[in-house]
């Protein structure tokens, strides 16, 4: 049963049965996390580094923000039995798109943020693909853990 996670969106399972999916990642980043001794998984579609540049829509969808987005995910992670020290993290997009000359670099600043909030956190990564100006799209398996990314022209692999 795939659960599509949309832009400005996240979603946390522990159903064996459960896919999580997000499509269309450009400038946007999608992490992924997953404890694979109780078998939880995440993942979050985030579209702006930081909430300060509208409180009003964070208030209202505080997903479509890294500083407000990665620790609801983790949080609710958590809240399903989940531990840090058990947690693999994935990170993907932040790409370049429709901003060929990096003018607003928005794929850039979302990284940047994310690798903030991790430093703070003591967050390590297990896998990245950043970058570069290709969308992609991630899935999540909850019942093995196997995150897939496909990437335009390239096809899926699994990570």
């Amino acid at each position: 049963m795939n659960l599509i996670v949309g832009v400005s969106d996240m979603k946390v399972s522990s159903d064996p049965e459960a896919v999580l999916v997000t499509y269309s990642l450009g400038s946007c980043i999608g992490v992924v996390i997953y404890d694979p001794y109780i078998k939880v998984g995440g993942m979050l579609h985030y579209m702006l580094p930081e909430s300060s540049i509208d409180t009003e829509k964070a208030e209202r969808n505080p997903f479509m923000f890294a500083d407000r987005g990665i620790p609801l995910l983790f949080k609710t992670a958590y809240s399903y039995g989940a531990k840090k020290q058990h947690m693999e993290v994935y990170v993907i997009g932040g790409a370049q798109i429709l901003d060929q000359k990096g003018f607003f670099n928005i794929g850039k600043r979302n990284y940047t943020s994310l690798r903030k909030i991790f430093f703070k956190n003591n967050v390590i990564t297990k896998y990245e693909n950043i970058g570069g100006n290709t969308n992609r799209t991630v899935r999540l398996e909850i019942k093995t853990g196997h995150v897939y990314i496909k990437t335009s022209g390239e096809g899926e692999k699994k990570i």
